[in-house]
Order: structure tokens, then sequence, then C-alpha cells
């Protein structure tokens, strides 16, 4: 054992020479001390697991204070000592990182699932406090999959798919590759052995030449660069085995089709060297077109950051080279774990808690989320997204999950935002909710504060964050509708006796019956009869005779309220609509339904059998047809000196959203017109198309109307409907 401590020491003398090494003795020394005589299921001495896991730390280059926990991390759960113990030996702070990943063993759990949830839990609330929980949780993780044959087959299978669908992705999200390869490939080899071997069969057998090939590539590369005075580290890369697996089997590609099995990894001194490098590969190879990505301009979700091409190297082979600085390289290897050390040492990482903001927002919504197997399905989704990158209005990028919509992106942005979010514009022009937004989007996002989600949007939605959001609020908005149902019910009930639930005595005796009922206030009892829980009739019983108690001589009945009001009687339309034929008197008119004619509008009258005169507008379809008759043709003209009401059908197109059709219905009954009917279709897009038809009084009244309900948020037109529509519409119906 002391072979292995002195190897940990060495690896942090390297990194850190004025490290104190005396308080990583004295953990050795309690570890060893605290786990004498216990074994692990391979026989091994229980001591060896600890330094394992310190030893993967300090080959990330973490601090002291981390390795001491590392050390120390199952001296609670899995011997006699206390955490106090702990604390007091050690300090608050290695007893605050041995508590954060201290396993919750002595909790009984229902299922399997739900214990993994809650475990998940415990380390992301941790992770708030400090980041350097999850290492030890990593590295803890990586040592028991070396070691996971010692298990029987079940068992190893259940961890290689919690490795696979938690931990290797949450390394990727800390950035730390070197720990994410290592436990993709354990992983795959428990969970696809076989396949694993093939691949395995594959690569072995490609070594060979593939090497040969890259030294020849490395020589003719670093002569190029050397020739223009860029310094530069050129290695081949490493192959990872699920990486090939998964471009086989995902992608549906051939082995030897797969571009990163043949790569360079060339490390320069600045970034003005980074860029070129790159001129100097392109112009040496021919780049492969849609191969280029550089992450240096427009890092990762996780910090990482390099310059991505695909050439065509010597012998026409497909070449994947990544370039980057030093300091790139070690961030693309050791991820969050290469900012710590700088934090540690005073200097500071101004954008650290910046680029963590997705453990923040993860830590908002899951407390949110009841379901254990809920928030653990959320979670494994949010790990495996890919991003995309969009601009706010204002040019500041926000990274989103691909596939996102705006509603997503009003979601990250703000949640008032999101619920109040009515349409969205996407590089100036006005999109559905549901449009996908792609890389480099301008997106804006239009909201209305009387405007409310749809549940539809559940459908819609990508990101977690979001559809929790919705679901938190369609809750409370659920408690809101059984409030206001529960109240209608009780008044409804109070009124067949002739009172009423808006004087003093009404509110005093309901508050008496709630508090009788053990509700903490009256608007609970009230939701309780929206919900169907307890009985209108009932609940007026009670209040009925706390009423008749107070006031038992009153027997008036209230007055009617405000709101109920009398309906007045339509006025009677006219006939003849106020046209008046040139030359003939007392003839039936009537104006045609195909066009709905208005003053103002150019019109002409026809002669039909038994009907009278019909009035069309000049430029309907049909009175196209109709002058083809010149027999029939007669000279008509608006009455201005006659009342009469109109029929006018208005067209009306908007993003759909909540409460968009209450709000154009009151803009209509606001301006005193009369609608005879309605219709609204709203297509895939979610773009509603909505008809009115209403009687008019006043056709000056017309353009005010048009202007108004162009104003309600999520309106982009709003005009006459053309002539003749209304007849094709009644003629696809028959049809």
């Amino acid at each position: 054992m002391p072979a292995t401590i002195e190897q940990i020491e060495a690896q942090v003398r390297e990194y850190n020479p004025d490290a104190d090494l005396t308080g990583l003795d004295e953990a050795y020394a309690f570890a060893f001390s605290a786990h004498e005589g216990q074994v692990r299921k391979s026989g091994e001495p229980f001591v060896k697991h600890p330094i394992e896991v310190c030893l993967i730390l300090a080959e990330l280059h973490l601090d002291t204070a981390t390795l001491k926990a590392a050390l120390l991390h199952d001296v609670v759960e899995d011997s006699t000592h206390e955490l106090a113990e702990v604390r007091e030996r050690f300090g608050d702070e290695v007893a605050e990182l041995v508590d954060g990943v201290t396993k919750l063993g002595k909790i009984e759990f229902e299922t399997l699932s739900e214990a993994q949830s809650q475990n998940l839990r415990k380390m992301l609330i941790a992770m708030a406090k400090d980041i350097r929980v999850i290492l030890i949780k990593l590295a803890d993780r990586l040592h028991n999959m070396r070691t996971l044959s010692a298990l029987p087959a079940e068992r190893r299978r259940d961890k290689a798919v919690e490795t696979m669908e938690i931990y290797a992705p949450l390394a990727h999200r800390l950035g730390i590759s070197s720990i994410k390869w290592e436990l993709e490939d354990l992983a795959f080899y428990y969970l696809e052995p076989r396949k694993f071997h093939q691949v395995q069969k594959m690569v072995a057998e490609s070594r060979a030449a593939r090497e040969s090939y890259l030294a020849q590539v490395i020589e003719q590369l670093q002569g190029e660069l050397g020739e223009v005075g860029v310094r530069a580290d050129i290695s081949g890369r490493p192959k990872h085995l699920y990486s090939i697996y998964q471009k086989m089997s995902h992608k549906g590609k051939d082995f030897n089709e797969i571009y990163d099995l043949i790569a360079l990894r060339v490390i320069v001194d600045s970034v003005k060297d980074v860029y070129g490098a790159l001129g100097t590969v392109h112009s040496i190879w021919k780049p492969v077109p849609g191969r280029f990505k550089d992450y240096v301009a427009m890092p990762k979700f996780n910090m990482y950051q390099s310059l991505h091409t695909t050439v065509i190297g010597p012998a026409g082979r497909p070449l994947e080279i990544q370039i980057r600085t030093e300091e790139m390289h070690r961030t693309a290897e050791y991820g969050i774990a290469a900012h710590w050390r700088y934090k540690e040492g005073g200097r500071g990482d101004e954008s650290f808690d910046e680029r963590l903001a997705w453990l923040r927002q993860m830590l908002e919504w899951q407390t949110e989320l009841k379901d254990p197997r809920e928030f653990m399905e959320a979670l494994k989704i949010d790990l495996f997204e890919d991003e995309v990158f969009v601009f706010t209005p204002k040019g500041d990028v926000r990274s989103m999950r691909r596939g996102s919509t705006p509603i997503d992106f009003a979601y990250a942005i703000h949640t008032e935002v999101g619920h109040h979010c009515v349409g969205a514009k996407v590089n100036g022009a006005i999109v559905p909710l549901g449009y996908e937004l792609q890389m480099g989007d301008r997106v804006e996002i239009m909201t209305n504060k009387n405007s409310w989600p749809s549940r539809d949007w559940l459908n819609i939605v990508k990101t977690s964050s979001a559809r929790s959001k919705i679901r938190n609020y369609f809750s409370k908005a659920s408690r809101e509708d059984d409030l206001q149902r529960g109240r209608d019910e009780l008044m409804k009930v109070m009124r067949k006796h002739g009172l009423g639930m808006s004087s003093p005595v009404a509110s005093r005796a309901l508050d008496q019956v709630a508090s009788d009922m053990n509700f903490q206030a009256d608007e609970d009892l009230l939701a309780h009869i929206g919900a169907g829980k307890v009985s209108a009739k009932q609940i007026a019983g009670k209040l009925l005779k706390l009423m008749a108690a107070e006031e038992p001589k009153s027997s008036e009945p209230e007055r009617v309220p405000d709101f109920v009001t009398m309906t007045p009687p339509r006025a009677k339309r006219r006939p003849g609509g106020g046209v008046k034929v040139k030359g003939i008197d007392d003839v039936l008119v009537r104006l045609a339904r195909c066009c709905n004619p208005v003053p103002g509008d150019e019109i002409v009258g026809f002669v039909t059998r038994g009907r009278g005169v019909s009035v069309h507008r000049r430029d309907c379809s049909n009175a196209v047809e109709l002058l083809k008759s010149p027999e029939r043709f007669l000279e008509v003209e608006w009455d201005r000196g006659t009342e009469s009401t109109y029929q006018v059908e208005i067209v009306i197109e908007a993003v759909d959203r909540m409460r968009l059709l209450q709000e154009v219905s009151s803009t209509l009954a606001e301006a005193g017109v009369n609608v005879l009917s309605a219709h609204v279709a709203t297509d895939r897009d979610r773009i509603s198309t909505m008809r009115f038809l209403f009687e008019l009084g006043n056709m000056d009244q017309l353009q005010s109307i048009l202007r108004d309900v162009r104003s309600i948020d999520g309106v982009f037109e709003a005009a006459r409907a053309l002539p003749g529509e209304a007849a094709q519409r009644r003629k696809g119906r028959k049809q």
C-alpha cells in the first residue's frame, strides 16, 4: 500500500510542488485504519478502492482537500467512524465533501429507480455547494467499473446501464473526456460483449497499417508547420471503441468509412497559431465539405475548445485533425477539474459559475418534480442533449437543446416570458411556435400579459425545464378553475333561495363554515366544491342556517347583481338593405350572401326567378358570370337616406394561443356589432384562421373594427373576406 500513496504524492508534486502532503498522509492512515479487515467483492482489501479513487483525482490535478475527501469518502458509511470525527480531524471543507458523497444506504427505498433518483438528487444539490463532490463521485464510479467483474451478472448489467445513462453523460457535461471515454467503453463491454470484441478486433487488425500511415502524415505536417514558424506537438488521437460502435450502428457506416478512425491532434502555443495551423493543413490537403467545426470561437457547453477539420489525406484516405492550444487541451481532458485548481489558487475564473449555469437551472426545476421516476427521465434527456446556439434580439448567444422551439427559448429567458408567450419572430419573420430553432437564428419572443400557456405546448416543447414549468402552471391553474367553478355553483344554489354571496352577512357565514370544516380559508372550501369533493347544496344549507340566525327578520332578497344584464331586442333588418333600383319602385331587393355588399362598394343588380332583384358587388365572381346575361342586368344604387343593417364577413389570421378567440370576440362585442356566425380553424403550424359574419349598422365603423382587431397580440392580418369566398365554402361543404 505505501507504494500507492507514494504514487499519489508524486503525482501531486508534479502539478503542485508547494502542496502540503502532511494532511494527505494523515487521511491515508485514517482510511487504512477505518477499513482494516474489510474486503471488497473481488477479495481485495477495501482500502484499495478509496486509494484508487484518490489516484484518479490526482491525475485530474485536483486540490489536496479533494484528495483527502476521496480517501475518506467511504469512512462514514462503511465504518464505525462518524462525520463529526472527520470534521474534527480534517476540517469543515473535507467533512462537507465527504458528506456530499456519502451514500444513502440506511434508507429503504420502494424501488431501485427511486433509490437512484434520490441519490442523484443529493448529488446534484451537493454540486450547488461544491462541484468537487461530483468529481469524487465520478472517480468512485470509474474505479467501480474497472472492478465490476467481481459482481454477479445481473448487478454488472444494472451498473453498466446506470453508468451509460447517467455517469458518462455527466462526465461529458463537465467536459472530463478522460473519464467519459473510459466509462463508456467499460459499460459497452458489459452491455454488449460480443459487439465490443468485434469492434476491438477490427481496430486491432488495422493498427499496424494505421500507425504507419499516421507516422507519414505527422512527418509531412510537422515539416510544413515548421516552414511557416508554427511550433506544434502532433500525435495520433486515441480511438474509443464505443464511439466507433455508435457511428457504425446509429449512422449506418462501415468500419472503413469512419473519419476519425485515423485522427491527428495538433497542439500549438497560441490561438493565433491555431488558425495558422488550420491554413497550413488546408493548403496541404483538400478539406471535406461540411466537416469543419470551430469550437474555439464558439465553445461547447462544457467549455470544450478546438478546431475540427476533416481532409482527404495521402492515398485519398479521410483524415480528421483537431487543432488546439495546451490550455484548451487541458480543458478537453480534465474539463471542470482543470479550472478548479485556478479557483483554489485565488486567481479565480470569472466565467466559472456562468459556465456551470446548467447545473443551477437543473436544481431550480428538479425540486418541482415530485415523482422520482419523472426526475430521472428528465435528467437523462438533459444529459444527452445536443445543442444549437441562437441569438437574442440584443445579440447575446443562448445555448439551447437541439430541436428546441420558441417556447423553450421563452422559458429559458424567464418563466413569465414563457407563460405570456403568444408568438415568435425568427430572423425578423413570424414563425409557428412549433418551429425548430436552427444554429444562428435570431429569436424574438412576442408576449401579452393577458395570455397564458396552452396544454398543447406540452407536445411541442423539447426541454425538460420548459415542460416542468408548463405543468407547474397548470397545476396552479387547475385550482383557480376549481375555485371559480365552486363559487359559481354555490351562488347558483343560493340564488334559488333569493340570496346572494356578496353581502357581509354571507361572507361572515362562509368564513364560519370553512373554519368549522377545518379549511384554512374560504377559498379552500370553494375549491373543494368546484372539484366535486363537497356538495354545494350541503354548504348552502349551512350558510342559510347561519345567515338566518344572524338576521332572522330579513326576508327581502338581495338585488340582482350588476353583472346580470338584459339583452336588448335586435332591430329588424330592412329587406332592401338600403338599395334602390333605378326607375322601378316597390320591387323586392336583397343583398347577395356570396359577397355581402355594403355602402361604398360598387354594386350591380340582377333579376332572379321569384326572389326579386339580387344585389352583388361588381367584383364578385358570381356577378362576373351573371353579366354574361345582359337581359337580366339592372342598375342599382345605394339609398343613402335609409337606415339599415348590413352583413359583413371578415377574415383574421393569427398565431394560435389561449384566449385568442375570447379577445377577438370581446373586441367585436365592444364595437357593438351583432355576430351571426364564427368559424375558427388552426393548421399544424399553429396558425389560426378565423372568420366572423356580423351585422353592422354604420359602415364607417368597419375600418375602426379591423384596426382594433389587428392590435390584438398575435394577430397579423384582419380584412374583409374576398367576394365569392362564402359561396365557395358553402359549395365545398355540400360536396
